[in-house]
């Protein structure tokens, strides 16, 4: 068994900062690491290795400094290493890097090739699935178990998916990307750092890898970087301290002023950021938005993305087609009709059930017919897995995780991606046409559908499709889950309610408020909910118009994945809890105390909301 394990070293997040004067990052002081989904690839990796035999081979590409990582990694359990090193693979993108690293790969025959499932510093997650399309490879993402048998050839592994696990089976050769799960984490020892030093790294420049020079570094990067801003993060830290029945009244009064339980009147927040308006040099060009249904539905994420595809039509001119691709993809016509759509492609295979392979080819298939100026797929986990395929397999600028797509002065499109755990925002901007970019849920907010069908449905022909990756079950975990990403109010928690038993009374916060829950890491490291609902740098982010955070501490691991929350509530009993010093409204209690009188109180308020609304309704004669 030949295994490789591609690693990236990168800056500890936590230790960065932002100079918003320069608009630059701050570098200097600040340790490097081992991106860390690259680490659990690795000791899974050392694992496998163990129990089947073979070679372990760690491959990076990076400054000279990068020859730390391998060596930690070595130390870890790597055979060799191969470090691709030259001045020619700077400034490389995505696309850039995966070509270069598809190039060492292609060099041997490995049998599986493993990877983080994004590093931290830029959160793409596009690296794996474009060197999958390049080596023409299965890829299985997410993956949090993983086992082989070199006997059938056949990897089986469970991957997280947004509403729960799947277990799939692969034939090798095969690429995957590793959940934080996939490995237990450990250290290594002196012995093994000393052993390491004797360890081989081969260092391989670009000549030797027989690329064209335009397709790698700089000059091959189809996206690149306009400028850096800070992502404002301004918070009003109104501490409500004291006597606990009047903070809480006063946090209702607060709540109630806000909008809940009636009209909102706060708004997710999104990008302080320049780049509307501009010359119409998108006329007559289409902007092509891939559907995506899950559960019997179309995401709600699809509907945004309309939204946005209509906006930047009206403004600039141009088309909104929609590609509505499922087994039975007709029956969601009448759902995007009136969404803001031109024109819905649509198309009905069997093998259309939200596999990456088919969708892929399919996608790259309409997009070299239809010729789009703009793809916007949603940063879910099949965007994440079908958009950097096709921008592989077409050569396409591709931009991740976007929190908005704009139009600047100089008519060009502008994607708003966050970086290093969400600290600043980078505009960036492509040289290919189409542009493609994955957005998050719940940043762009949907338009009011029309009742009336308006676009119209053109059949596309689906190609012949193939598909490497065998579903063999599928485990949905609570809908509430899938809700996250579209909620309008979100309840979190922490450690600090004590254990699973305490769940129902938080729950009963959840309900009151008509909101959904999410957690912490160390919440579901301790198993008393599913991974689905962690939030933060290693789960997933929201975009809530109220997040009500309860008895959790409020690190900046955790707190990444909300910055885009309207309003922040925290409730924790120290007043130095990180938690309190950054919400919007910070209750200093107990939260055995707290919660209790605050779901009373909000019930009440509920109640009398109701009851004047009805008192106000005219009643028809």
């Amino acid at each position: 068994m030949k295994i490789a394990v591609c690693i990236k070293q990168v800056p500890m997040v936590s230790a960065m900062s932002f100079d918003a004067a320069t608009k630059t990052i701050v570098r200097e002081g600040v340790p490097n690491e081992v991106s860390a989904f690259d680490l659990r690839a690795m000791l899974r990796a050392v694992e496998l290795r163990e129990q089947h035999g073979g070679e372990l081979v760690v491959v990076t590409m990076g400054p000279p400094q990068a020859i730390e990582a391998l060596a930690e990694c070595l130390a870890l359990g790597g055979d060799r290493a191969i470090h691709l090193c030259d001045r020619a693979f700077a400034g490389a993108d995505t696309l850039a890097t995966s070509r270069a690293l598809a190039a060492a790969l292609r060099r041997e025959e490995f049998d599986l090739i493993l990877c983080g499932r994004h590093s931290v510093d830029a959160e793409t997650g596009q690296v794996g699935p474009e060197v999958a399309e390049l080596l023409d490879l299965p890829q299985v993402t997410g993956a949090r178990g993983l086992e082989i048998d070199p006997q059938s050839r056949l990897l089986r592994a469970e991957r997280e998916t947004d509403d729960g696990l799947e277990s799939v089976e692969v034939p090798l050769p095969a690429l995957v990307t590793a959940a934080e799960d996939l490995a237990a984490e450990r250290f290594t020892t002196e012995a093994e750092r000393e052993a390491a030093k004797r360890k081989r790294i081969d260092v391989v420049d670009a000549a030797s890898l027989g690329l064209d020079m335009a397709h790698i570094g700089l000059a091959g990067s189809p996206t690149w970087v306009l400028g850096l801003e800070s992502a404002r993060d301004e918070r009003r830290r109104e501490v409500l301290s004291g006597d606990v029945a009047a903070g809480v009244d006063a946090l209702v009064e607060r709540l109630l002023d806000a909008g809940l339980f009636g009209e909102w009147r706060v708004e997710r927040r999104a990008p302080e950021i320049a780049g509307r308006g501009g010359p119409d040099v998108r006329a007559g060009v289409p902007t092509l938005v891939v559907a995506e249904v899950q559960n019997g539905g179309v995401r709600s994420v699809t509907f945004e993305l309309i939204a946005k595809a209509r906006q930047l039509a009206d403004a600039h001119g141009g088309r909104v087609d929609v590609l509505l691709a499922a087994p039975r993809a007709a029956q969601h016509v009448g759902a995007l009709a009136g969404s803001g759509a031109d024109r819905i492609l649509l198309a009905e295979h069997p093998a259309l059930d939200r596999a990456t392979e088919p969708h892929a080819a399919l996608l790259a298939d309409v997009i070299a017919f239809e010729q789009p100026g703009l793809v916007l797929l949603g940063a879910t986990s099949f965007g994440r897995d079908v958009a950097p395929r096709v921008a592989g397999r077409l050569g396409l600028g591709l931009t991740g995780e976007c929190i908005d797509v704009t139009v600047d002065e100089e008519g060009r499109v502008l994607q708003h991606k966050p970086a290093f755990g969400g600290s600043i925002v980078a505009l960036i901007a492509s040289r290919t046409s189409p542009e493609m970019a994955t957005v998050r849920a719940g940043m762009l907010g949907a338009a009011a559908p029309s009742h009336h069908p308006l676009a119209e449905v053109v059949p596309v022909a689906v190609p012949e499709l193939r598909d490497r990756v065998r579903v063999v079950e599928r485990i949905a975990d609570a809908g509430e889950v899938a809700d996250l990403e579209g909620a309008d109010v979100v309840v979190g928690f922490g450690m600090g309610i004590g254990g699973p038993d305490a769940l129902p009374r938080v729950r009963e916060l959840a309900d009151v408020v008509s909101g959904v829950l999410c957690t912490t890491r160390d919440v579901t490291d301790a198993g008393w909910v599913a991974k689905q609902f962690q939030v933060g740098m290693t789960g997933r982010a929201i975009a809530p118009r109220l997040y009500i955070a309860v008895a959790l501490r409020g690190a900046f691991e955790h707190m990444v994945g909300t910055r885009r929350s309207g309003l922040i509530v925290g409730i924790n009993r120290s007043r130095n809890s990180p938690l309190i010093k950054n919400s919007d409204y910070g209750l200093v209690a107990d939260w055995n105390e707290a919660v209790p009188l605050l779901i009373k109180k909000l019930r009440a308020a509920k109640k009398t909301l109701h009851h004047r609304g009805t008192e106000d309704t005219e009643i028809p004669q």
